[in-house]
């Protein structure tokens, strides 16, 4: 194993380290949920990507555009998500998060921050430097990465 392979194990056990360690503030936002799985994928891809189409969600879930129309259905009933006509094409029909929708999703993505930050606060100066510039590199190698998909 060379060194940079040895490097990427070590920094993703990390991860997988502190994954656990805030998996509980995480969890609680999503133990308060009363969504199914599939549910719960339609509101963080509408968060990420705003405004889709019952077929791009289709594509993004890798199921049928009726399986879509169900689970966009009950979040509608749910008051999470909202219908609208695309401006341009009417024929098409957007889903995209409502306030309460978008206030869900804000809160299952943010919790643990307060932890994170706590985490944060106890690493001196320099290290806090450091991990600003790598949190900024990882930033930019994600954009790269989602930009190429």
């Amino acid at each position: 194993m060379d060194e940079r392979d040895a490097l990427v194990g070590n920094i993703t056990q990390a991860q997988h380290a502190l994954g656990r360690f805030f998996a509980h503030d995480r969890s609680m936002p999503l133990l308060a949920l009363s969504l199914t799985m599939q549910q719960l994928k339609v509101a963080l891809i509408l968060a990420h990507r705003g405004s889709v189409s019952g077929q791009e969600l289709a594509h993004a879930l890798g199921t049928g555009l009726g399986t879509v129309t169900g689970i966009v259905d009950r979040l509608v009933a749910q008051g999470l998500v909202a219908r609208r006509e695309d401006p341009d094409d009417r024929r098409i029909r957007r889903v995209e998060l409502t306030d309460a929708g978008r206030h869900m999703t804000e809160e299952f993505a943010d919790a643990g921050l307060s932890r994170f930050r706590e985490l944060l606060g106890r690493l001196d100066l320099d290290t806090l430097r450091q991990a600003d510039h790598v949190m900024r590199a990882l930033l930019v190698a994600a954009d790269e990465l989602y930009d190429a998909c």
